[in-house]
């Protein structure tokens, strides 16, 4: 390869599984033209991150996993070097892909006792099959982030806690699965973005902590991950001025933090990839095309993750860059093709497997289920319930849900539910409720992320705070736990139960968990203040 074909391998645009002809054939084109080193799928341009918050509708094809394998071989046959397919499939191919088998957030897997790390290995392995079925060998996942900030907009549950053993073993585990498959992963967001409370998609976060700090807590997760030779590692767009001569520059853009941090002082010498350059908190800053792609390079990043701006940026790296710099980071992505089989086409195929996902994921909602409040017992349930004195609420699901049926099939009880405000008469429902002794609640969190309070309408809360002053609650909360500080009175609950994901498996294990009142071995991976 000539120097210009060599660094078109550091580039890795983004792609989009239904996308229309006309960009499939642009990037083909720039596959063709510039001998670039892989692609990033993302669903669609509407979903792509720094488009998320806004109000862009997301359209839903059924027919995403097959279009995803399709475009996939398309592309390879047009790439003069084979390509290393690249997807943020944190929480499986399901992040991105419709109709594929979903595991659970890291938050939910973080709650599993130590003991079980075993189930974060196998979740790992399962992502592993299945990306390697559609033809993707690089995930960008998993997050080595400890989340210490419950007001982070974007990390909360997708990092495995706030403790710092625990979310670099089951870093460990989750990337060991992977590797055990041939999926190239990685640790991110280097230096650590589980302490922030901007979104990095939209704007600069900033870190406060001095190095020695950061040694302490944030960097323990990257420091164990180089140790065991992680794969590669995703630098993050925040800024830490203790790093960086006290200027507000982003990690992805400072050779302080590449080079001399993460590269010589933590000896890191595998691959570095830069955060999505769409991001607005970089993606603003230079006029000139090229630049922002240039200047991410020249700060240490080996891999350029979304970058928009592929002949400028090709360009600007050979007009700049001594060919020693160039051969390094050639290297350090040969080397990841290599092990990923590519170059050899030697890449054992995978499979979707729906049942094993099913299997796996009864195992998480088994030893991840979390008590919280305790001070009753089934049989008083019981005894309440043959005196007609117990019913059901279910808080954005109908009464069909998976937990309300099981529990009705011993019980009998009435059943209440709103599906949304709009149709729910509050007056009458309150009025009812007065002749229950005992309300079994399931709330069901609307959103994962904390923006408009995980978008829990104030009228819920309202109801909630009356129940619970009023009512002996046995609540259940499928969702993020950091949704429990903003219910008043949760305090009072006679039983508080957290159950993290709302799959069909989590639903059904919680029911269970309730009429057998069986023991609950999961722990809250974050520290929470119930009002």
């Amino acid at each position: 390869m000539t120097l210009e074909q060599k660094i078109g391998q550091f580039f890795f645009p983004a792609v989009f599984i239904n996308d229309s002809e006309e960009n499939i054939q642009a990037t083909e084109e720039l596959i063709r033209k510039y001998n670039i080193g892989g692609l990033t799928f993302f669903h669609s341009r509407a979903s792509a991150a720094t488009n998320y918050e806004s109000k862009k509708k997301i359209e839903f094809n059924d027919d995403s996993y097959i279009r995803l394998k399709e475009l996939i071989v398309r592309y390879q046959k047009c790439a003069p070097t084979p390509l290393l397919m690249s997807i943020d499939a944190e929480w499986g191919l399901a992040m991105r892909v419709e109709k594929t088998p979903q595991y659970p957030y890291a938050i939910t897997l973080g709650a599993l006792p130590d003991d079980k790390k075993d189930l974060v290995y196998e979740v790992g392995k399962q992502i592993a099959l299945d990306l390697k079925s559609a033809g993707i060998h690089y995930n960008l996942a998993p997050l080595a982030d400890i989340n210490n900030n419950p007001n982070n907009p974007v990390i909360g549950y997708r990092s495995f806690g706030e403790n710092k053993e625990k979310v670099a073993d089951f870093a460990l585990e989750y990337l060991r699965g992977m590797s055990d498959e041939g999926v190239l992963g990685c640790l991110k967001h280097f230096p650590g973005h589980g302490n922030t409370n901007i979104d990095s998609h939209l704007g600069l976060p900033v870190l406060e902590e001095n190095l020695e700090q950061l040694l302490a807590n944030e960097l323990y997760p990257f420091i164990k991950g180089i140790k065991n030779n992680v794969d590669s590692i995703m630098i993050g767009h925040l800024a830490v001025p203790a790093l960086n001569e006290g200027k507000n520059t982003s990690a992805t853009l400072s050779k302080n933090i590449i080079e001399k941090l993460l590269r010589k002082q933590l000896g890191y010498d595998g691959l570095v990839i830069s955060d999505a350059l769409n991001m607005h908190s970089v993606s603003k800053l230079y006029d000139i095309k090229g630049q922002l792609e240039w200047e991410a390079f020249n700060a240490g990043n080996d891999v350029l993750c979304f970058a928009e701006n592929v002949p400028e940026g090709i360009q600007a790296i050979l007009e700049n860059a001594s060919p020693e710099r160039i051969e390094e980071s050639f290297n350090r992505i040969w080397k990841c093709k290599e092990k990923a089989g590519i170059i050899s086409e030697n890449q054992p195929k995978g499979n979707l497997d729906f049942e094993k996902a099913t299997a796996l994921n009864q195992q998480i909602a088994k030893y991840s289920i979390t008590k919280i409040i305790d001070t009753i017992t089934f049989e008083n349930i019981q005894k309440a319930n043959s005196e007609k004195k117990v019913a059901q609420l279910s808080i954005y699901k109908n009464a069909e849900n998976h937990f309300s049926k099981t529990i009705n099939s011993k019980l009998h009880c009435p059943q209440f539910a709103m599906e949304s405000i709009v149709d729910f008469d509050f007056a009458t429902f309150e009025k009812t409720a007065t002749s229950f002794d005992y309300l079994i609640v399931s709330l069901f969190i609307p959103k994962a992320k904390p923006l408009n309070r995980f978008e829990i309408d104030e009228a819920v809360f309202n109801l909630l705070e009356k129940l619970l002053a009023t009512k002996k609650c046995v609540i259940y909360v499928f969702g993020n736990p950091y949704a429990l500080p903003l219910i008043s009175n949760l305090s009072k609950a006679s039983r508080l139960i957290q159950v993290y994901q709302d799959f069909s498996e989590f639903q059904i294990n919680a029911a269970n968990q309730f009429l057998l009142n069986s023991e609950c071995t999961g722990k809250l991976p974050v520290s929470i203040e119930i009002q």
